[in-house]
């Protein structure tokens, strides 16, 4: 069984300001791990790895821009962090352009290298999908098809956000089985489409077809589930509560 991690966003801020508060709360409600951003540059390698060896939680990975994938600096950094800290996940959310095929094309290039490093040291790369590259571009393509065309399976996977891909229009479970060498790491958000975007919520109660999902991501070798909730309306820890019932409930 894939181990049970929650993407700290959900807390706002507050990572930042008490980071052992906010790993407590998450200890508490059940979940196995936690993703960040690079909150070592912020708070210093000994201070985060303390707050997570303290609650006994392990980094699930680290979530960064395009713009970091692009300084060899930075992914050195990034990737020594993970080797200290345990952890495996290198993530990388954005691309060059977005409005253009040749932008997801100059970003494959990238992705490319950058994955070729994590792998020499024993860390996996992914690329987190939004919505936006299920948008057509030249030709009617979708940059998600053809950044993953142009990628390397045995160094470059994929952070699966199934929300995402329901709000870019095509199915979660299709699109986890179409690219089955590359998958993992996932991040479950659930929401609704609204007129003016989206609307985040907890698990389970919005649109995105959950438990196909998770039918779907068993049926390959799979490390991670992240719970992801961009915003919240509650208190955090009621949110990540209702959620981890939610992935109970449908058998993580």
């Amino acid at each position: 069984m894939p181990k049970l991690g929650l993407q700290l966003i959900v807390f706002g801020p507050r990572p930042t300001e008490d980071l052992p508060g906010v790993l407590a709360d998450v200890k508490e409600v059940g979940y196995d791990g936690a993703e960040t951003g690079a909150l070592y540059a912020t708070l210093g390698t000994g201070a985060v790895m303390r707050a997570f060896q303290d609650t006994g939680l392990a980094l699930t990975g680290i979530h960064c821009g395009y713009g970091d994938m692009t300084d060899d600096a930075k992914v050195a950094d990034h990737i020594g962090f993970l080797k200290e800290a345990g952890s495996k996940y290198l993530i990388c959310s954005g691309v060059a352009d977005n409005n253009s095929i040749a932008g997801y094309e100059q970003s494959a290039e990238t992705f490319n290298k950058v994955g070729q490093k994590c792998k020499d040291a024993g860390i996996t790369f992914c690329y987190h999908n939004h919505a936006w590259e299920f948008k057509p571009l030249e030709g009617g393509r979708k940059g998600i098809h053809r950044l993953i065309e142009l990628t390397d399976p045995a160094v470059v996977k994929l952070n699966i956000d199934v929300f995402w891909v329901h709000i870019g229009g095509e199915v979660p479970a299709e699109f986890i089985a179409k690219y089955s060498d590359r998958v993992g790491y996932y991040h479950f958000k659930d929401g609704t489409k609204t007129p003016d975007g989206q609307t985040f919520i907890e698990l389970g109660q919005g649109e995105v077809d959950l438990p196909a999902a998770r039918e779907a991501a068993m049926k390959y070798p799979c490390d991670w589930i992240v719970c992801e909730q961009d915003r919240t309306t509650k208190d955090p820890k009621v949110s990540i509560k209702e959620s981890f019932d939610y992935l109970k409930k449908i058998g993580f």
